[in-house]
C-alpha cells in the first residue's frame, strides 16, 4: 500500500508543477492549440480557446512514469516485466500523439497531415503490444468480466491478440475523442485509474483468489501513478483550461487504461470504467453511420462527439462537463461494485 500511495503522491506533485512549467514554456513561445472553425465543420463556439497551450499530456505521462519509478526505490519491489511492456506501449502511443500535436501547432491547423497515418500506425502498434504481452508474460488469454477462472471465456492465442489489440486501439482513440472540453477527459480518466487501484490492491492482498493476474501490486502502482498525473494536471485543465492535454496525453492515457483492463482480467468492465469514452466514440460512429446511410443529407446529433451536441442544445460547457463526470462516477462505481461483489463471493 505504501508503494501505491508513494506513486500517487509523487506523480500528483510532479504533474502539478510540471503542467505549470509547460504552460509557461508554450505561452512564452506563442505555441497553442489551433481550433477548427465552422468552415471545417468544427465547434465554432470554441474559437475563443484558440491559442491555448497544448501538449499538457507530457506532464501527465512524465509524472506517472516518475511516480512509478520512485515507488520502486523501496526494497523488495522489483520492476515487473509486464509493467515495463505496458510502459513501452504507453510511451509509443504518447510519442505518436506528440508528433501529431507538433504538426498541428506547426501548421496552425487542427487536422495535421499525420492524422490518417497515425490511426493505422497505432492500430498496428496495438496488436504488437498485445502479442508482446502474450509472449513476454503469463497473462491470461481470456475475455473476462472480473476473473478469468470462472467469468471468462478462454480463446486461442491469435484471437486473444486480436481482441486485446482492438481494446488497446479503441480505448486510445475513444479517450482522444473525449478530449474536447476542459477537464472532461482527465476527470473521467482519473476515476477509471482510481477503480484499477482498488481492483489491483484487492487482487494483491488476495492473490490466491486471482492466480491468473500477474504482479498485481505493480499494476496498482501503475494505476495510482496515472491517477496522480491526471489529478495534478486537472488543476490547470479544469474550466477555463490554462492548457490542453493534446493527443500526447489522450493516447497515452487511453493505452494505460486498456493495459490495466487486460492485465487485471477485467477487459469487459472497461465499458463501465471508460463509459464516457465509449459514449463519446459511439456517438461519432452513429453520426457517421446515419450520415452515410441517409445519402449524406441527415445527422442524428447537431454535432459529434456528443458533448458538442449538448453544448449546441444549450447546456453551458461546465454543465456538460460536470454531468458527464457524474455519469462517469456512477458507471465507475457500478463497475467497482461488480468486482467487489465477485470478490466477496470468492471470500466466503
Amino acid at each position: 500500500m505504501i508503494s501505491i500511495l508513494l506513486a500517487a503522491a509523487v506523480s500528483t506533485i510532479a504533474s502539478l508543477f510540471g503542467t505549470r512549467a509547460l504552460i509557461t514554456f508554450f505561452s512564452n513561445r506563442g505555441q497553442g492549440q489551433p481550433i477548427l472553425g465552422k468552415e471545417d465543420l468544427g465547434p465554432d463556439h470554441h474559437m475563443a480557446k484558440q491559442g491555448t497551450p497544448t501538449m499538457g499530456g507530457i506532464a501527465i505521462v512524465g509524472a506517472a512514469l516518475l511516480g512509478w519509478l520512485v515507488a520502486h526505490v523501496r526494497p523488495d519491489f522489483p520492476f515487473a516485466t509486464q509493467s515495463m511492456i505496458m510502459w513501452v506501449g504507453v510511451l509509443f502511443m504518447s510519442a505518436m500523439g506528440f508528433l501529431d500535436d507538433f504538426i498541428k501547432v506547426l501548421k496552425r491547423h487542427n487536422r495535421g497531415i499525420f492524422w490518417k497515418q497515425k490511426n493505422y500506425i497505432t492500430m498496428l502498434a496495438s496488436f504488437g503490444m498485445a502479442w508482446w504481452l502474450v509472449v513476454g508474460t503469463g497473462i491470461s488469454e481470456t475475455i473476462s468480466v472480473t476473473r478469468a477462472e470462472e467469468f471468462g471465456v478462454e480463446i486461442p492465442t491469435f484471437l486473444w491478440i486480436l481482441w486485446a489489440g482492438v481494446i488497446i486501439w479503441a480505448t486510445t482513440n475513444a479517450v482522444n475523442v473525449t478530449d474536447g472540453l476542459d477537464g472532461l477527459a482527465a476527470g473521467s480518466a482519473l476515476m477509471g485509474f482510481g477503480a484499477y487501484v482498488i481492483i489491483s490492491y484487492l487482487v494483491f492482498r488476495n492473490g490466491s483468489l486471482y492466480p491468473s493476474v500477474v504482479n498485481p501490486l505493480d499494476l496498482g502502482v501503475f494505476a495510482a501513478a496515472f491517477a496522480g498525473g491526471c489529478l495534478g494536471f486537472l488543476w490547470w485543465n479544469a474550466a477555463p483550461a490554462r492548457i490542453f492535454m493534446g493527443d500526447v496525453g489522450a493516447l497515452g492515457i487511453g493505452a494505460a487504461l486498456a493495459f490495466l483492463a487486460l492485465t487485471t482480467n477485467t477487459s469487459l468492465l472497461i465499458l463501465l470504467f471508460c463509459a464516457i469514452n465509449v459514449m463519446e466514440a459511439g456517438s461519432v460512429a452513429i453520426q457517421m453511420g446515419v450520415f452515410k446511410l441517409s445519402g449524406r443529407t441527415r445527422r442524428l446529433f447537431r454535432m459529434s462527439p456528443i458533448h458538442h451536441h449538448f453544448e449546441l442544445v444549450g447546456w453551458p460547457e461546465t454543465t456538460v462537463i460536470i454531468r458527464f463526470w457524474l455519469i462517469a462516477a456512477i458507471a465507475t462505481g457500478v463497475g467497482v461494485g461488480v468486482f467487489i461483489a465477485d470478490f466477496s463471493s470468492l471470500s466466503l
